[in-house]
């Protein structure tokens, strides 16, 4: 088995309500909960983090398939959020993600950007089948 990381990611919670620590290949971030839920908001929760995963992948997809394709984009910019839907009797988590491509008019180049961000390697983990092994 080959892992994604070469260090894996730690982290611990002590007595602070809902703060953690975790400590990552370069560095540690703080995550907590929003003060409506108990904690303090001094980083973000669980769900921004998802979202940023996903935010932080497709941007920088995007960037390397542009210099890759030698196309003058300075910047684009992502919104992303989550909500709950029943769809067939079931409740479906669906993650919106908002791409704007600034100085792009040709509809075939966005809709090819587009289809580069839905292929980033976080999308597919969302899509994919995803285990979790927990000792």
């Amino acid at each position: 088995m080959k892992y994604i990381l070469e260090t894996p990611i730690s982290g611990t919670i002590g007595s602070e309500k809902y703060k953690t620590v975790i400590h990552w290949r370069n560095g540690v971030l703080t995550t907590d909960e929003p003060e409506k839920l108990g904690g303090k908001d001094v980083g973000p929760d669980p769900y921004t983090l998802l979202l940023s995963s996903l935010a932080a992948c497709t941007l920088a997809t995007l960037r390397m398939y542009i210099e890759h394709k030698g196309l003058a984009i300075p910047e684009i910019k992502i919104k992303a959020n989550m909500f709950h839907r029943i769809q067939n009797e079931e409740t479906v988590l669906l993650i919106e993600r908002k791409i704007e491509f600034q100085n792009i008019d040709d509809l075939e180049l966005q809709q090819k950007l587009l289809h580069v961000a839905e292929n980033c390697p976080i999308s597919k983990i969302l899509k994919g089948n995803i285990k979790i092994v927990t000792d």
